[in-house]
């Protein structure tokens, strides 16, 4: 098995590791980061390892975003200076003796005086016994002459660009919002001038007041209430995917694994454009509004196009407004609605929020989202072409060769499994991860049983649901076009896994790779131009086809994976008369006008 980047192996035991990007390594004191993932199996290691390393890009994505300053972070920056300084001298100015307490100063120095206790004829006597008073009397004046000192400074530093006066200021801002700025960067110099002139601004204020005017307002255009919202950081383990993890945990649908890393990766695509820190208990419908109105102008399969390689999801919906690739389809972006509405409702439940914010924001109609299914004559010209026929290559990473006429055969998991789609509705991943096992004769007929348990192999099992657990007897076209002769040369090779060539990705999605290339592909044979037709597409057909034998759809969807997990889908145990109805079913479907016979070896 290929070796995943980022995957190591320490003992029996696999561990994620990654490098710090070196920006960050002072920040973080380390050169690379290493978790165990708890396992000495190879293939769950594969699943484990993408939530680990989108959690560190997630950390790193973070720390850059501590480090660099937003006009929001100014903003509250100044005003709060501002405020803060004013706070500051009405306290002070609270604090100065008031003339009660002066004269009752000065009534204690004469009792003092009338018994003898003040020598008038020794002056430093004199002065020590007035000092205080003298400290009360001249209070109101120091501390105006304090802040009018200070306002000449203040305005002289900010000219000559000197930031010693505000320095302490501006680290106590940073440490205060969690933000990493570090002294000298053009960020932490920015911010520095940035207060100084909020406290020229309210030293003005405070010189106005000694004249008894409190009217006063800011005269500089950047001293004015912030418009934007304060950026939040989480405390430890109040992050949104921190917090996702002890929903994970539970999986209180009890999803299965597949679905449970569909809605991490959604949740991961909301906290890529809140930012790492954001807290789980600040998600509110805003939050949410922004993210839809992004999903809703970013383009598909934005991550593989090298223009936007290395942008963020706001840049790379930017740069698509001159670019005009395809945005996700309604349904798509509605499916990442329900991943964070799922998560959202858990917290809900948990006492995180107070209410759902994903409630009631899904989009109303579903434009240019719907699976086409393929006609009779686009099936005879995709099973007359070089996948199926002969082509230039059969090596994986050549699909371009592989839609060119050659006389290479290709009879892998590429040939066969969109022939069991289409003679059987089952899933691509369902098909790709059987084991030689989950093929066998029963009562007579030999079945498919997509199903978790049993032998298992390097790539693992998994189902959508546990309905989706089920027999499906072997369509006689299958049979027709050499399907037992393939199965039997696998046994005989001593693969444990039915197709070798099938793999998951780094998400664990099985034979995620093949259903893109396989779309690419029929594109470039022609048969597709925009949205529409897929490797999905056989699935459809095999429910249209099931219709047209005139049944109805409560009656075959169960075949499909459409239905309550039973004792039999689990075993792959059934009677021989129940079999016998799913024979006839599987049986009935038939594409009129299609013509396999060139495939027959």
């Amino acid at each position: 098995m290929a070796r995943i980047s980022h995957l190591i192996r320490r003992g029996s035991a696999y561990s994620a590791r990654i490098r710090v990007p070196l920006d960050l390594v002072e920040t973080l004191g380390k050169r690379e980061l290493v978790k165990a993932l708890g396992t000495n199996d190879e293939a769950e290691a594969k699943r484990r390892l993408y939530p680990v390393l989108s959690n560190w890009q997630r950390e790193f994505d973070d720390l850059r975003t501590r480090k660099a300053l937003v006009p929001a972070d100014r903003d509250h920056a100044v005003w709060d200076h501002y405020t803060t300084t004013l706070s500051r001298d009405e306290a002070e100015r609270t604090a100065l003796p008031s003339p009660a307490q002066i004269e009752a100063e000065k009534a204690n120095l004469v009792e003092k005086a009338q018994r003898g206790e003040i020598k008038d004829t020794e002056p430093l006597a004199i002065l020590d016994a007035t000092l205080d008073l003298q400290v009360m009397q001249r209070a109101g004046a120091v501390s105006a002459y304090a802040r009018e000192a200070k306002l000449k400074d203040m305005r002289k530093h900010l000219t000559e660009g000197n930031t010693a006066l505000i320095a302490h200021e501006v680290n106590a801002y940073l440490d205060k919002n969690r933000l990493l700025v570090e002294p000298g960067t053009p960020d932490w110099i920015s911010l520095a001038r940035h207060m100084m002139r909020a406290e020229i601004e309210a030293l003005q204020r405070t010189l106005e007041r000694d004249r008894g005017d409190y009217s006063g307002h800011p005269s500089d255009p950047i001293v004015k209430p912030p418009t934007g919202g304060r950026r939040e950081f989480a405390k430890p383990g109040e992050t949104i995917m921190e917090v996702f993890e002890t929903f994970a945990s539970e999986n209180p649908n009890k999803v299965t694994p597949d679905r449970l890393n569909q809605i991490r990766r959604d949740i991961g695509i909301f906290v890529e454009v809140v930012g790492a820190g954001f807290p789980v208990h600040a998600i509110d419908k805003v939050a949410v509004r922004d993210w839809k109105a992004l999903l809703v102008k970013y383009p598909i399969r934005a991550t593989e196009v090298k223009d936007f390689k290395g942008m963020t999801i706001r840049q790379i919906v930017k740069a698509n407004e001159k670019l005009g690739r395809p945005k996700l389809s309604d349904r798509t972006v509605n499916r990442y609605l329900s991943s964070l509405g799922a998560f959202c409702g858990w917290l809900v439940e948990n006492g995180y929020l107070a209410q759902n914010p994903v409630s009631r924001m899904a989009l109303k109609k579903e434009k240019n989202s719907k699976t086409l299914t393929f006609t009779s004559d686009q099936l005879n010209t995709l099973f007359k072409s070089p996948l199926f026929t002969g082509a230039q290559s059969d090596k994986e990473g050549e699909w371009r060769y592989i839609s060119r006429p050659g006389k290479v055969l290709i009879r892998d998991h590429r040939y066969w499994v969109p022939l069991i789609m289409l003679f059987s509705g089952a899933r691509n991943g369902e098909i790709g991860q059987l084991a030689t096992s989950d093929v066998r004769e029963l009562h007579g007929q030999w079945i498919f049983h997509i199903t978790t348990e049993g032998e298992q192999t390097e790539q693992g099992k998994s189902v959508k649901t546990e309905g989706s657990m089920r027999v499906l007897p072997i369509h006689p076209e299958l049979i027709r076009l050499g399907f037992l002769q393939y199965h039997a040369e696998r046994v005989k090779a001593g693969d444990k896994q039915l197709f070798p060539g099938a793999k998951r990705n780094e998400r664990g999605q099985m034979m995620a790779e093949f259903s893109r290339e396989f779309g690419k592909y029929l594109t470039r044979i022609g048969l597709k131009n925009g949205r529409g037709l897929s490797l999905y597409s056989f699935r459809h057909g095999a429910t249209d086809a099931l219709r047209r034998a005139g049944y109805l759809d409560s009656q075959f969807g169960f075949i499909l994976g459409h239905t309550e997990a039973s004792m039999t889908g689990r075993y792959g145990q059934m009677p021989q008369g129940m079999l016998q109805q799913r024979v006839e079913l599987v049986n009935a479907i038939a594409y009129p006008g299609l013509s396999l016979d060139h495939l027959i070896p």
